[in-house]
């Protein structure tokens, strides 16, 4: 079965590969299909209802089943910031360096039992026929009072699970403690359900 991913992260994209090809499952871009999707507007207020727009669209214009995800960081003192908005968190979509500079620095005088953290993913998958799933992968952890190790991703090198962070974990271990690895296998057994 070929499934459209909807995203061009190549970390994301290697991620979701490596959980859905033992299912026999072709993963391919827009780019792969030589078509470009349209870069939708996140307007939703969960990480369901932004995956959502994003795996709709995506279906939609290229009439095969399309997965999308949408993740972030939800930090308990923030009451819950960055939430949706973490990859625009310091006003620049995508830079990295500046939101994980913004969070450190909202977080700096904070002691270590009150930097309690979650990453959340929500992954959909909508079909032409208009069957859609959606299921959502938590991981718990603590915000890193700097930044550790060079692997990983955004928020990665500051995110801290069992005393090491993202950043220091090898793509093994984080894809069985992550947050998108978790809603990524859930999604993987619903989609063996359907295939």
């Amino acid at each position: 079965m070929k499934i459209l991913i909807a995203t061009h992260n190549k970390n994301k994209i290697a991620e979701l590969q490596r959980i859905l090809l033992p299912l026999g499952i072709e993963l391919v871009t827009d780019r792969d299909l030589g078509i470009e999707l349209t870069d939708v507007e996140e307007t939703g207020s969960t990480f369901t209802e932004n995956s959502f727009i994003k795996s709709e669209s995506g279906c939609k214009e290229s009439g095969l089943p399309c997965i999308a995800d949408d993740s972030g960081l939800a930090v308990d003192y923030l009451n819950g910031a960055p939430g949706v908005f973490s990859a625009r968190y310091a006003g620049e979509h995508g830079n990295d360096e500046m939101n994980i500079d913004k969070l450190l620095d909202e977080l700096k005088d904070v002691p270590d039992d009150k930097r309690t953290a979650r990453f959340v993913c929500a992954a959909t998958c909508v079909f032409p026929d208009g069957k859609r799933i959606a299921v959502n992968g938590t991981c718990e952890g603590a915000i890193a009072h700097e930044r550790k190790g060079n692997g990983g991703f955004g928020y990665d090198p500051i995110f801290e699970v069992n005393g090491k962070t993202f950043g220091e974990t090898s793509a093994e271990e984080k894809d069985a403690l992550s947050h998108r690895g978790k809603a990524f296998r859930l999604l993987a057994e619903e989609l063996e359900k359907i295939i």
